[in-house]
């Protein structure tokens, strides 16, 4: 399937690929791992027919953006980056919607790095407390030994660990698109250099922090969703000041994906024009 992102920003430690469609109030909407903008195939160009001018990016490290040895792919130097790319798009305060590590690399952001937005939407999001576990943390404590494993023993695992994102199951094409940067030599170690670096202790330096959020702060989570199972949406609807944390049923880890239609409603219904 094909999914092209026309516009590129140098940052230090790399090229970032971004997008941008529509016109009215900015929204910015922010993937995870081990995704891509790709995520927002259907969102983008829906939230952009209501009356928003939609941006979608790579991180570095990730899809179309450039992939190095040697590049610094934390959560806190991810952070750095989203708020330099906002401020080289002159995007004051900006809608900003994230999942996966992406909540995570917002949240630092916004908390640490003095981004501003207007509105905030984290569904089925990295946001604090314990998450280094299942698959995840084995990688963490045992990337050594993952990044020597051969091709295909490779391409198994991501493969199940990208199906285990979507409850319905995906579309003909998308998995395969989701798959085919973390191929060969250099996809795969890429796919275990970004992982690697994650660490809850990117997440412990903001959390005594998230109670003093004053925007609107939306939460949505997939009640099926087994990376980040329920107990986490739990977590951070207990700490920030939000509109209710909804539970879509039928829905796993990727909104996009499992629920695309509920996940614009969502967001035209909630955030600021």
């Amino acid at each position: 399937m094909t999914w092209t992102l026309s516009k590129s920003t140098e940052l230090d430690d790399g090229v970032v690929r971004w997008d941008e469609l529509g016109d009215g109030p900015p929204i910015v909407l922010v993937h995870g791992t081990p995704y891509s903008s790709f995520l927002w195939r259907d969102v983008a160009p829906a939230l952009a027919r209501r009356g928003r001018r939609v941006y979608v990016f790579d991180h570095l490290g990730y899809g179309q953006s450039d992939k190095h040895e040697g590049q610094d792919l934390t959560l806190a130097a991810q952070g750095r980056n989203f708020a330099d790319l906002l401020q080289r798009w002159n995007l004051q305060r900006p809608s900003v919607v994230a999942c996966d590590i992406g909540g995570a690399i917002v949240l630092r952001a916004l908390l640490l790095e003095h981004a501003a937005y207007s509105d905030l939407t984290l569904f089925d999001a990295v946001t604090g407390g314990t998450w280094e576990h299942g698959l995840f943390g084995l990688i963490r404590q045992h990337h050594d030994v993952f990044e020597r494993l051969p091709a295909y023993a490779h391409e198994a695992l991501v493969t199940a660990h990208l199906r285990n994102g979507t409850h319905q199951g995906y579309r003909p094409g998308v998995l395969e698109t989701y798959l085919a940067p973390w191929l060969g030599a250099d996809g795969q170690a890429a796919f275990y250099r970004q992982y690697r670096q994650l660490s809850e202790d990117d997440t412990a330096e903001y959390e005594h922090l998230l109670s003093s959020i004053d925007i609107p702060v939306t939460l949505l989570w997939g009640r099926d969703d087994q990376i980040l199972p329920p107990p986490h949406g739990d977590w951070i609807e207990q700490r920030v000041t939000n509109r209710g944390l909804t539970w879509i049923d039928d829905a796993g880890h990727l909104l996009p994906e499992d629920a695309p239609a509920q996940l614009v409603e969502r967001l035209t219904r909630h955030q600021s024009a």
